[in-house]
């Protein structure tokens, strides 16, 4: 008996779009790995470094729930940040108890390094696909996130 070479089928024996997806997040994972790599970064890591430069101020909690990783990890994620010179933390003027976190300078620019190498990943992901298409998509990718609970994007 033949084995059937695509796992998790949906409609009519093609695989199904959770199994499509998570096989697209991670080959995109492997590859910001690689380009990161070099600054010592993983791309849990770089998510991170990346909501924080669109949330600037943002919470240890909002950031775990940005980042879709647990209120550990991302404690974790901030410390090695910190300890590396990456983020800021402060404290919140209307709330003591609470650290705001904020990018440093050496954060803004390992983030200005990586934006052309991750562009052209993106790039050469979509490089077949029309524009009108990729807009779709996007408003699509963004449209299931916001119905499975997570907020747009940041």
């Amino acid at each position: 008996m033949a084995e059937d070479s695509s796992p998790e089928p949906g409609i009519a024996g093609a695989p199904s779009l959770l199994y499509l997806i998570k096989q697209v997040e991670l080959a995109v994972k492997s590859h910001l790995d690689t380009l990161v790599a070099p600054y010592g970064l993983t791309a849990i890591q770089l998510t991170a470094l990346s909501v924080v430069g669109r949330n600037p101020g943002t919470t240890s909690a909002r950031l775990a729930r940005n980042a879709f990783v647990t209120l550990q990890s991302s404690a974790q994620t901030i410390a090695l940040l910190e300890e590396r010179g990456w983020i800021v933390r402060e404290a919140d003027p209307t709330s003591r108890r609470q650290l705001r976190i904020f990018l440093s300078e050496k954060g803004r620019e390992v983030l200005r390094e990586l934006a052309e190498p991750i562009d052209a990943l993106e790039r050469d992901m979509l490089q077949d696909v029309p524009a009108a298409d990729v807009a779709t998509f996007r408003r699509v990718l963004q449209d299931v996130r916001h119905r499975l609970g997570g907020s747009h994007p940041h």
